[in-house]
């Protein structure tokens, strides 16, 4: 189960403990704190951050808002601004970043928490031109996230072997784990959008690239046997270039 990535940007080193500290205790995976753009950049690079707390106010002649600027253009990650009583020039500065959430110093780890939910929820809403269904459902890059009790659980699109429905909740089938959800089949297909996952039963939409065979009653994915649906029969040989 891996855990969601969050890179700290932050100069103030007692205070980049203390969010590490509270990072750890929701249950994220904190990187060793950035103080300045250079030192950002390279632990973008080297880290992969899934989500980045970035503060405004940085060592060196770059501050956190050149360096938002730079990850839009270069790269696809959300970021929240941490922020104290700034002055109207820099908040102007700011707002023009269009930040997926801003968080106000000091925070405490409630305050933490629901800055991060909503920056997945609105840092996906606005990539991928879709509302989630519900806030612990989201997809950035190519990873969904998924709120697992009070956690946000980090799942590579290409490990979901299939998707299994039981009316109102969904079942999300991985490589190594299993992951329920309250959503509709249809609307967690909207929401994945990839075009390797296919509908093959009212109750089931695989990831084809995880196939290993097929025969007039059902598939094989991921040594787990699935019925075909008559109506989506078509559609699969279709999506596999056989029919």
């Amino acid at each position: 189960m891996a855990s969601i990535k969050v890179g700290v940007v932050e100069d103030e080193l007692i205070i980049a403990a203390g969010i590490i500290k509270t990072l750890k205790e929701l249950g994220y995976t904190p990187t060793e704190p950035a103080i300045s753009y250079t030192d950002a950049l390279e632990m973008i690079e080297r880290e992969r951050p899934d989500i980045l707390l970035l503060d405004i106010v940085l060592s060196g002649n770059k501050d956190g808002i050149d360096l938002a600027w730079k990850i839009k253009e270069d790269y696809s990650i959300p970021f929240i601004f941490l922020t104290a009583n700034s002055d109207a020039a820099t908040v102007e500065r700011a707002k023009k970043v269009c930040p997926p959430a801003y968080l106000v110093k000091p925070f405490n780890k409630d305050e933490l928490y629901t800055s991060i939910e909503i920056c997945l929820y609105n840092f996906s809403a606005h990539t991928s031109n879709k509302t989630p269904e519900d806030k612990g459902n989201y997809i950035i890059n190519d990873c969904l996230f998924v709120k697992q009790t009070n956690n946000f659980v980090k799942v590579m699109l290409e490990d979901i072997t299939y998707l299994e429905s039981d009316r109102v909740y969904v079942t999300v089938h991985t490589v190594n784990n299993k992951y329920l959800v309250r959503n509709t089949l249809q609307n967690y297909m909207e929401l994945i959008g990839a075009k390797n996952f296919v509908r093959v039963h009212r109750s089931y939409v695989i990831n084809v690239h995880h196939l290993t065979s097929i025969n007039t009653d059902g598939i094989t994915v991921a040594g787990q046997t699935i019925p075909i649906g008559k109506t989506y029969r078509e559609a699969l040989l279709s999506a596999l270039r056989l029919g």
